[in-house]
């Protein structure tokens, strides 16, 4: 069975870095706050060209922290996506705000700025755009709509670490950049963690306090903050793995070369010529997905659905209603994500590729 990921796989390749800098934590007995941390902060910061970047527990708390630190508060709106994954919704419901949704670009998965528009009202205070699958989303004309509304845009980049849109690395581009490490994702920790990015000098000085129970200094609380940060063995393991991280995004993108020759057209989604990917995900639009994915499981290659139900469907959301959602609901209906990962050896690309092109081509009810 080909494996969606292979964490055992993916380990192999950094044990012998990752078991040094482990030990290096647990012989310095310091755990929380230290120099594991500022370095990756210095690192990661450089690498995704912002001028700060701050580490914290999870993706989720980077969107509720960066949030915070632009001043979204209780009752103001912040308008996302109907599909991306939950977390997204809670790390903006974490701040009190209210989430509005729209709807996607059906070609792409991605937010469509045609439709911010309408999901702004005079309680408006955000956007968050998702770069789902790890394609920027188009940021130009949401910037401009930001700007006409006096909007922060704060980047959730969960799938996109080390992605670009024109020129510029996501997470560079908004008031703040929102990453999560968690093991799945392309820069991945051995657990959860996180971090914010900005160019923003107050953003970063608030959000060193925000993440540190609302601390000025020891004892000293100005704000209402939250405990969320990166601790220092997830930092030392993602100081070894970021270095490697543009190596495993060029072979992602070798692999999507590979898949995009060799799938038929109409069940690809369209990249923009805006940017490039990094292919956190592979998904492809099929129909009938549940006899598609049960087949591919018998030809022995594992699949999973990024994501089934859309967030105006889900019980937790407490926001818009209706169902006038149809292209983000009709795409979620067909979508199912492919492997992908750096690990795959060309000859487990190619029996993708069979497997799908043979399910294809079935009459599967």
């Amino acid at each position: 069975m080909i494996l969606f990921n292979d964490f055992k796989a993916h380990y192999a390749t950094v044990r012998e870095a990752v078991r040094p800098a482990v030990d290096r934590v647990l012989d310095s007995a310091w755990y929380i706050l230290g120099e594991e941390l500022q370095a990756f902060e210095a690192a990661f910061g450089d690498y995704v060209g912002a001028q700060h970047a701050v580490g914290v527990a999870s993706g989720t708390d980077a969107i509720a922290l960066a949030l915070m630190a632009a001043g979204i508060s209780g009752g103001d709106e912040v308008i996302t996506t109907n599909l991306t994954a939950f977390p997204t919704i809670t790390g903006i419901t974490m701040t009190g705000a209210v989430p509005v949704v729209v709807d996607i670009d059906s070609a792409t998965g991605l937010m469509d700025p045609a439709q911010l528009e309408a999901g702004i009202t005079p309680r408006a205070r955000a956007i968050v755009p998702v770069h789902l699958y790890g394609q920027s989303c188009d940021l130009d004309p949401i910037h401009e709509i930001a700007a006409t509304h006096r909007l922060a845009i704060i980047e959730d980049c969960a799938q996109s670490a080390g992605a670009d849109y024109r020129g510029r690395k996501t997470g560079s581009i908004g008031t703040a950049g929102c990453f999560s490490f968690y093991p799945t994702k392309n820069l991945g920790a051995f657990g959860d963690a996180g971090a914010v990015t900005t160019n923003d000098s107050d953003v970063y000085e608030r959000l060193l306090q925000l993440r540190n129970y609302g601390q000025t200094k020891r004892y000293y609380h100005d704000h209402n903050g939250i405990n969320s940060r990166l601790d220092e063995m997830q930092a030392a393991i993602l100081n070894v793995k970021l270095p490697l991280l543009d190596g495993w995004n060029a072979r992602r993108r070798d692999i999507a070369t590979q898949y995009r020759q060799s799938l038929p057209e109409q069940c690809l989604l369209v990249e923009r010529d805006y940017g490039r990917s990094v292919y956190h995900l592979f998904p492809i639009q099929v129909p009938n997905r549940d006899a598609f994915t049960a087949r591919m499981t018998e030809l022995g290659v594992q699949t999973l659905i990024h994501y089934p139900v859309t967030i105006q469907r889900q019980k937790a959301f407490k926001g818009q209603q209706s169902d006038a959602f149809p292209a983000s609901n009709s795409f979620a209906d067909q979508i199912v994500s492919i492997p992908i990962y750096p690990e795959l050896i060309d000859a487990q690309v190619d029996k993708i590729c069979s497997a799908v092109n043979a399910v294809l081509s079935q009459d599967i009810d």
